[in-house]
């Protein structure tokens, strides 16, 4: 059974660059002593459809030795960004259904979830408003 691949600040930004977002990172305590205890790195995004995303490393896992040496990050959370404020995506995408973050997401769930957020039209968001779909 084959690991999704460890994610890290470079790794993060690289996926979200290819999808054409504007893109800063910064990471925790691990490089920078002044940084916060509680994430291993964080980016945040804008797509040229004005949406945002910011997401975060919180703790390093410990892999087994025959599997990858030392610390790597699994999993990340995400929160998405529409018109200033966190936001959920319209109905109709796997992601950010009555949530305005996801967490847990491997890099498999992370570069679908990128390509969904670069691709959508942002006018979905005012029509779904309009009818009372989106909340």
């Amino acid at each position: 059974m084959k690991q999704p691949a460890p994610m890290s600040e470079d790794s993060v930004t690289t996926m979200l660059q290819e999808a054409g977002a504007r893109v800063k990172g910064r990471s925790g305590r691990s490089d920078h002593y002044g940084s916060p205890r509680d994430f291993s790195f964080e980016v945040k995004a804008v797509f040229p459809n004005n949406l945002g995303l910011q997401i975060t490393a919180r703790q390093y896992n410990y892999r087994d030795p025959w599997e990858v040496s030392g610390r790597v990050n699994d999993m990340v959370d995400a929160a998405l960004f529409f018109g200033g404020s966190y936001s959920q995506l319209p109905k109709g995408y796997c992601y950010f259904q009555d949530a305005d973050t996801e967490e847990n997401l491997d890099s498999d769930q992370l570069k679908e979830l990128i390509e969904a957020i670069a691709t959508i039209n942002p006018k979905l968001f005012t029509l779904q408003n309009l009818t009372g779909d989106l909340s």
